[in-house]
């Protein structure tokens, strides 16, 4: 653990090397105040950005915002201090990593000189602040006598920002001119007033402007509430309380980091994980690495073996790849410490520009960041499963595998449908002390599901199933969590994008001898097909229903179009847009998660469990868990019971 620095950043070797052996006396030296106002104060800025997000959740217009919980908050110090971000909220992890930078680099384009109180900047280009076009950054100046001593921010997912593609999610938009309106640092309000000439520009250029408009207005409330209680943090312990707390949140992060570091033995490791395909053919190979360089208390990734930039927009800029990183490291070392921008302090990034990680305008469009970057923290975690040991914990299903899909009503008016009936929300992988969760988000984007009444009541789509895929899991002492089967029916003609990028093989990696999750496709079905016909609109879980079927992606029997590993692999964009009639029918399979641990070592009761709750078959209870259950699990579930002395023989005990 290398020495605490002091104020200036320089290094005192006459300090302690850990913030817990500081005396009061050299606490108060380096950041202003004691130690427990710098604990008092980094829980207010913590409750700083929990109350905006709060506001923002139960005031946004827009349901990606509303019901996704698709933001963002943080708290930026001030620019002497070079922006350090010492609070974020608890929210989608997958834009945390940007933040510090994003707000650097939009203020100091704009010019620091230039801000006045009740300004607020906006900008949402990928290649200055990270993410994509919709997720557009609002950063508020707080001024304290006559200067700006920190910056309030948030980004949120807009429902439109224009492009090609209406919502924009779509995997084959094939430069930044097709991806949407690109808003470089700009002033959305001065002195707390709208300025027209960007609220024109914006919903000039972009669809659905009745929920941007009041989604804006919103926003600046929230960055308003979040100005007032920092100042009353400022006023009631002083700016130089403030400035030391600051300082304090980052360094107690890169602390804490360090000394996590310690974890995995110093080496090389090396990481490596596949992309389906881009949007523009499966032709072309695309692999995510990095090399691991692990050193005392130190480690450096080296992502410049990654595949060149993609031809369409399934790219990540290297912001994104920064915050899958520090993603990565917190979730296998670091869960405890607040992630504030000190966690990134020892920890380097190569990521050399052009490649999948770090794409360039204008032929590298950014959109499906946090598919690819998912992946690098799949190959991350995975690289150092083995060094982890127990410590380690199964792979998550990978993707978010997106559906969008518009329209228009019979009175006339326009539809969307974003992200809420495709396979936007899986299972996680199992750990040592748990099965792995069935139903959540990818480890790095922690959105929420929202209300099937809601969607439904905003689209004309009806949620037909929504369930666990038997045996999709994988295997182990602990369980991989299921994969997830969603069935929507379409009431209206339809436009569909689906951006399902890695289904060729399982994401959720097993570790400690679990198994592999399997792996999920996608299908759509025409309102003529005698299975949707013949059972009511509702969809079997057979099988033999795929055969007619239109397959969006997925490693398929070519001819029956069931899951098969050994089948072959179905594009998803060998068509850009999937056009159905009115009546036609989706299903989305996610991926499995990984298992923990030997299976066979898993406790017959358990497993008996697993078979009455159908995460297991009967078949894979005996072939794999080496567990003999007797019964009926589908009409008696409850009869089910263990076959104690087969269950001895198979076991070998």
């Amino acid at each position: 653990m290398s020495t605490q620095p002091n104020k200036d950043g320089s290094l005192d070797q006459s300090k302690p090397s850990r913030l817990r052996n500081f005396t009061e006396e050299q606490f108060r030296d380096v950041y202003d105040c004691d130690r427990f106002t710098a604990i008092v104060l980094s829980n207010r800025l913590r409750y700083t950005v929990d109350h905006m997000s709060t506001g923002l959740a139960f005031s946004a217009f827009s349901p990606i915002i509303r019901d996704w919980y698709d933001f963002a908050i943080t708290i930026s110090g001030p620019p002497d201090m070079d922006y350090p971000m010492p609070a974020v909220s608890s929210s989608l992890l997958v834009f945390l990593g940007t933040m510090e930078d994003a707000v650097r680099n939009t203020v100091e384009e704009y010019g620091v000189e230039n801000l006045k109180p009740g300004d607020v900047l906006l900008c949402n280009d990928p290649y200055r602040v990270g993410t994509h076009v919709n997720d557009t950054c609002f950063i508020r100046p707080v001024f304290h006598d006559g200067k700006p001593i920190a910056f309030v921010n948030a980004r949120a997912h807009q429902l439109d920002m224009g492009g090609v593609t209406p919502g924009g999610f779509s995997g084959t938009k094939a430069n930044a001119y097709e991806n949407g309106l690109v808003l470089g640092p700009m002033l959305l309000f001065e002195h707390d007033k709208p300025l027209r000439s960007t609220f024109s520009l914006v919903f000039d250029n972009t669809r659905f402007a009745a929920f941007l408009q009041p989604d804006f207005m919103t926003m600046a409330e929230q960055l308003k509430l979040g100005e007032r209680l920092l100042l009353e943090s400022i006023e009631r312990y002083g700016e130089a309380a403030y400035r030391g707390t600051v300082r304090y949140c980052c360094d107690a992060s890169a602390e804490a980091m360090s000394d996590a570091f310690d974890r995995i033995p110093d080496g090389d490791y090396y990481a490596e994980e596949p992309i389906d395909a881009d949007g523009a053919g499966d032709d072309e190979p695309i692999t995510i690495r990095a090399k691991i360089v692990k050193r005392a208390g130190r480690v450096e990734v080296d992502c410049s073996g990654s595949s060149r930039q993609a031809r369409t927009c399934i790219n990540a800029g290297p912001l994104d790849t920064k915050t899958a990183v520090g993603a990565a490291f917190k979730l296998l070392l670091d869960r405890e410490t607040p992630f504030s921008s000190g966690a990134y302090r020892p920890i380097d990034i190569v990521v050399p520009p052009g490649t999948v990680l770090s794409a360039m305008p204008p032929d590298g469009a950014i959109m499906l960041y946090w598919e690819v970057t998912q992946a690098l923290l799949t190959a991350i975690n995975r690289s150092l499963s083995d060094v982890l040991g127990t410590d380690a914990f199964g792979g998550d299903y990978g993707g978010v595998a997106v559906h969008n899909a518009h329209g228009v009503n019979a009175d006339g008016t326009p539809w969307q449908n974003i992200a809420i009936v495709g396979g936007e929300h899986g299972p996680w992988g199992a750990d040592q002390y748990h099965d792995g969760e069935s139903y959540t988000v990818t480890y790095m984007v922690n959105g929420l599901d929202p209300a099937t009444e809601a969607m439904e009541q905003d689209s004309p789509v009806l949620l037909l199933r929504k369930e666990y895929v038997i045996d999709s899991g994988g295997a182990g002492h602990n369980r991989g969590g299921a994969g997830v089967l969603k069935d929507a029916y379409w009431e209206t003609d339809g436009e569909h994008y689906s951006i399902p990028i890695r289904l060729k093989q399982g994401t959720g990696n097993g570790v400690q001898g679990g198994m592999t999750g399997r792996a999920g496709a996608c299908w759509l079905f025409d309102p003529d097909d005698e299975v949707l016909n013949s059972h009511g609109k509702l969809l079997p879980v057979d099988n033999n229903i795929y055969a007619n079927s239109t397959p969006i992606a997925g490693v398929l029997d070519p001819t029956t179009k069931a899951l098969d590993p050994q089948g072959e692999y179905f594009y998803f964009a060998r068509q850009h847009v999937w056009k159905t009639r009115a009546g036609a029918a989706s299903r989305y399979i996610t991926n499995g998660g990984g298992g923990w641990g030997d299976p066979a070592s898993r406790e017959p009761e358990r497993v008996l469990a697993d078979v009455q709750n159908e995460y297991v078959s009967i078949e894979a209870a005996k072939s794999i868990y080496h567990v003999a259950i007797t019964g009926d699990p589908a009409l008696d579930p409850e009869g089910l019971a263990i076959d104690v002395k087969a269950t001895e023989r198979l076991r070998g005990s």
